[in-house]
Formats: structure tokens, C-alpha cells, sequence
């Protein structure tokens, strides 16, 4: 597998550990954040492979986060495409992917569906 350069925004400490842990554990680099703005402000800043983006945080919700983070690739068309993987318990992933992300994947997820999910993506 490619090593991947990851943003994961999660608010609930335990998923970002094990999910954090997981993700180094298989070779990649990982950047953590607790909410939507903070994840708005670090992709301004950094090039990712991937987001992993959990939708219900405190301050700004992952979906406007999404929507950010499309508009911000709309007009600064040099940063590209990134994949973003919605993470949530909420079971309407149709919501995610109109929100913009890439993926979805309902908590609470395997390790194995998020590589599968990573393989599809980013190899894409």
C-alpha cells in the first residue's frame, strides 16, 4: 500500500487513538484535529492524500467542513482533488456524498472496510 499523508478529524478521543494507531501502525502519516474549522485551517496549509472526516464535531460539523474544503479546491484549482471518507453514525450517506466527501463509512467501522475504502479512492 502507498504511504498516505492523512488528516483525520475526529473529536472522540478514543476513535482518533485506535484510528490514529491503525493508520501509523500500516506506514502512514497522520495529522490530527478536533473539529471542522481546525480541519478547514490545516488543509489551507498542507497538501493530504486523504481526510478522514468525522460529521459530527463541535464548533463546525464535518459536512461544512466538506463543503469548505470543495470550495476552497474550486478556487485554488492548483490544490487538486482530495479524498475525503465521511465517518459517522449517521446512516444517511447520501448526505455525506452531496456534502462532497468521497466515502462513507459508518461507525462503528473495521480497519478493514477503511482500507478497502482507502484502496478505492485514492487509487482511483
Amino acid at each position: 500500500m502507498t504511504k498516505l499523508n492523512i488528516l483525520l478529524a475526529e473529536d472522540d478521543e478514543i476513535i482518533e487513538k485506535l484510528t490514529t494507531y491503525f493508520l501509523r501502525r500500516n506506514g502512514h502519516e497522520v495529522d490530527n484535529v478536533k473539529n471542522g474549522s481546525e480541519a478547514v485551517s490545516k488543509f489551507k496549509d498542507k497538501k493530504y492524500d486523504l481526510i478522514l472526516m468525522d460529521i459530527q464535531m463541535p464548533e463546525m460539523d464535518g459536512l461544512t467542513a466538506v463543503k469548505e474544503i470543495r470550495k476552497i479546491e474550486m478556487d485554488y484549482l492548483a490544490k487538486g482533488h482530495t479524498t475525503i471518507i465521511a465517518i459517522t453514525t449517521n446512516p444517511d450517506k447520501n448526505e455525506c456524498l452531496n456534502a462532497g466527501a468521497d466515502g462513507y463509512a459508518q461507525k462503528p467501522f473495521t480497519f478493514d472496510l477503511l482500507n478497502s475504502l482507502f484502496l478505492n479512492q485514492t487509487l482511483s
